[in-house]
Order: C-alpha cells, then structure tokens, then sequence
C-alpha cells in the first residue's frame, strides 16, 4: 500500500471512530435524561425499574392534600381511579393544583411514597381547536362512542 492511501485509510479510520465515539456519548447523554409517565397501576405492578427518576400521572385525590404549616412541604394521592400513590412535594405548588385536577410529578420512589422533585398540573382550557376536534369526532364515529361536546363543537 502506498503512503498516500495510507494516510488516507488512517484519517478516515479516525474520523469514524470520532463519529462512533460521539455517537455514542450522546445515545447514553439521553437515555440517562429520559423520564418515562407512568399511572400508579403501572408503579405498583412493578412496571417501573428501581431507583430510576420518572414521571407519575393522575388525578389528585379528593381530600387527600396535607400541607405542612412550618414549611413547604405538601402530601397528596394521586390515582388513576384503580390505584393511588402517596406523593410527597417540597416547593411551591403550581396555581392550577388542586383536588380532582390532572397533575404530572416528576421524581423518584422511596418506600412506598413518590418523592417528587417537580408538580406539574393541566389547566381546565376548554378550547379545542377544530381540526383536533374533528379528528376525535372522527375517531369517536370510528369506535362507537358518544363524543364529549365541546366549546368549538357547539
């Protein structure tokens, strides 16, 4: 082989495992930021690997809310009407969280009890716009299911 094909087997060799190396940094960058949504079914079967940081959906609990008076630290239940999962928060609340609302909360298990770390909770916007609403119409036509009436819909 001659130098020149040489030198130019060896930079490309290098370039590829450049590529390949960073490749694969990023594939591990993201897989250890990936935070999976699970209902609390979904966490007590066992659904969700131990020590991992993920995100819990449901609905608070009616009556379920205890905040602490000397601090910020708030218990509540989420459930997803089969199971609940006592959840623990220490922060501020969002404005839109309160019993019966969709909340999102992001954290760890300890025990038995949900550590979250950050509260998310979904507005009541009622606002549908019509192209989102004609596909549920459509899919509600599809499966033979009595569509919810909305806003933009009447």
């Amino acid at each position: 082989m001659n130098p020149t094909r040489k030198r130019r087997l060896i930079v490309v060799s290098l370039i590829l495992g450049a590529v390949g190396i960073a490749a694969a940094l990023t594939v591990l960058a993201l897989q250890q930021n990936i935070t999976y949504l699970y209902t609390p079914v979904e966490v007590l079967a066992g659904k969700v690997p131990a020590e991992a940081r993920f995100r819990l959906g449901g609905m608070v609990k009616a009556g379920s809310i205890q905040r602490a008076g000397d601090s910020l630290k708030t218990g509540f239940t989420v459930t997803d009407g089969d199971a609940d999962m006592a959840v623990e928060y220490t922060g501020i609340l969002p404005d839109l969280f309160r019993e019966k609302q969709s909340v999102i909360a992001t954290g760890r298990m300890e025990g038995n009890r949900f550590v979250a770390s950050e509260v998310l909770a979904k507005h009541d916007e009622n606002y549908v716009p019509r192209d989102v609403a004609e596909a549920m119409a459509k899919a509600h036509k599809k499966h033979e299911v009595e569509p919810a009436k909305t806003p933009a819909a009447q």
